[in-house]
C-alpha cells in the first residue's frame, strides 16, 4: 500500500518522439545498381520519479522499414528497444531488448559482444539484446556489471558461430579508475551453435568462455587498447581459440576549426592452440572529422586489411537543419569485409558508390 502510495505522489513522465530516414543510393559494379530505404524508429518513454535518488523508466520502440531494388520490394516490423529500468543511488537495473556496450576502442572492436554498430553508419543503428542488465556505482567512479542474457541466436562482433538461443548467456564486468585513466576486465560464457554453418560441424552445444581487458589514458593525446581471447571447448577447426588486441589513438589538430582524428590497429587470429597466432589477420582503421560550420560537418572513415590489401573508404558530408539531417556519403566496399562489424540495419554493397540520406527527428 506504502509503495502504491508513493508512485500515486511520484513525479511522472510520459514522451512520443522518433527518427525517419530516408536513403537512396548507386552502386555501379553491382547487379541492381539503384537502391532506395525508408525506416521509421517510433519511440515511447515513461519515467517515474520515486524520491531524489530512485526513479523508473521505460522504454519500447519498433523498427519499421521497407527496401526498393529496383523492382524487388521488402519490409518488416521488429522490436528495436523494450526495457524496463529501476535506478537507484548509486545502482540500475536494467531489464528487456537493450542495448549493452562497454569497452575503449573506437571502430575495430574487440569487445563488441552485443551489438553491431557498424563504424560507417551515421546513426550507429544496432539491434539489441534480450539481456538482465545491473550495474553498481561507487563513489570513486569505479563501477561493476553483471548480466544474463537469453533468447539471443545472431553472430556479434567477431564471433563466427552464431548463439544457442534456447541457452542463457552470463557475465560480468569490473570498470575501475587509474592514474589518467582507467582499466576494465570483463568475462562472457554462452552455448553456441554452429548448426547454421555449412563450413562447420554440426554441433548444437558448444561451451564457450571469454576473456576481456581493455585501458584508455588521457596524457595530452588519448591512449587506449582493448583485448578479449575466446576459447570453445569443442574443436571446431581454427576456431577453438580466437585473440583479438587493438591499439588505439586520437588528438584533435589545432587547424582551422579543429580535426578530430583517431587511428586503430588490431590483430585477430583464430587457431587450435591458444596464442600461437599462425596466421593472423591485420587491420588497421582510421576516421576524421571536421566542423565546417556549426551546421556542416565533413568526416571519413578507412580501413585497411593488410593480409588481403582490400581497402574500405567513405566520405561523408553532413548538414544539420532543425529537426532534419541531410548526409552525402561517396564510399567503396571490397567484395567481402572482414574487421569491419555489418548488420541488417545498415545497406552496404561492394564496389564504388554514392549515397544520400535524410533524417528527421521529432
Amino acid at each position: 500500500m506504502l509503495f502504491i502510495l508513493t508512485l500515486g505522489n511520484a513525479q511522472q513522465n510520459l514522451s512520443f518522439d522518433g527518427q525517419l530516414s530516408a536513403i537512396t543510393s548507386y552502386s555501379p559494379q553491382v547487379e541492381k545498381p539503384f537502391f532506395a530505404g525508408l525506416r521509421y524508429i517510433p519511440e515511447l518513454n515513461y519515467g517515474i520519479q520515486i524520491d531524489t535518488f530512485s526513479n523508473f523508466n521505460f522504454e519500447a520502440s519498433a523498427n519499421i522499414n521497407g527496401v526498393w531494388n529496383e523492382g524487388v520490394t521488402d519490409g518488416n516490423i521488429s522490436p528495436y528497444r523494450l526495457w524496463a529500468r529501476y535506478t537507484g543511488k548509486q545502482f540500475e537495473i536494467r531489464a528487456g531488448l537493450q542495448k549493452i556496450e562497454f569497452g575503449s576502442a573506437s571502430i575495430l572492436r574487440p569487445l563488441q559482444w552485443f551489438n553491431q554498430v557498424d563504424p560507417r553508419d551515421p546513426l550507429q543503428l544496432t539491434n539489441g539484446v534480450y539481456a538482465l542488465l545491473g550495474r553498481y556505482y561507487f563513489l570513486n567512479n569505479a563501477n561493476i556489471w553483471v548480466w544474463g542474457l537469453y533468447g539471443n541466436e545472431g553472430a556479434r562482433g567477431f564471433d563466427p558461430i552464431h548463439s544457442n538461443k534456447s541457452i542463457p548467456e552470463y557475465g560480468g564486468r569490473v570498470q575501475f579508475p587509474v592514474t589518467k585513466g582507467e582499466l576494465g576486465l570483463t568475462y562472457h560464457h554462452r552455448v553456441a551453435d554452429s548448426r547454421a554453418l555449412e563450413y562447420l560441424p554440426s554441433i548444437d552445444r558448444i561451451p564457450e568462455n571469454r576473456i576481456g581487458l581493455d585501458g584508455k589514458w588521457d596524457v595530452g593525446v588519448g591512449l587506449w587498447f582493448e583485448a578479449a581471447h575466446l576459447w570453445r571447448t569443442e574443436m571446431i577447426a581454427v576456431f577453438k581459440n580466437q585473440t583479438t588486441i587493438n591499439v588505439g589513438v586520437d588528438y584533435t589538430f589545432g587547424l582551422g576549426n579543429g580535426l578530430a582524428f583517431i587511428a586503430e590497429h588490431m590483430i585477430l587470429s583464430y587457431d587450435e592452440e591458444a596464442f600461437t597466432f599462425g596466421d593472423p589477420v591485420n587491420f588497421t582503421a582510421a576516421t576524421m572529422a571536421y566542423p565546417l560550420t556549426f551546421f556542416d560537418n565533413i568526416g571519413s572513415v578507412i580501413f585497411y586489411n593488410w593480409n588481403t590489401t582490400d581497402v574500405t573508404f567513405i566520405l561523408n558530408y553532413e548538414h544539420q537543419f532543425n529537426k532534419v539531417s541531410m548526409y552525402v556519403m561517396a564510399y567503396y566496399n571490397p567484395s567481402t569485409t572482414s574487421g569491419i562489424q555489418d548488420n541488417d540495419l545498415v545497406y552496404s554493397f561492394a564496389g564504388p558508390g554514392i549515397r544520400l540520406m535524410a533524417v528527421y527527428n521529432h
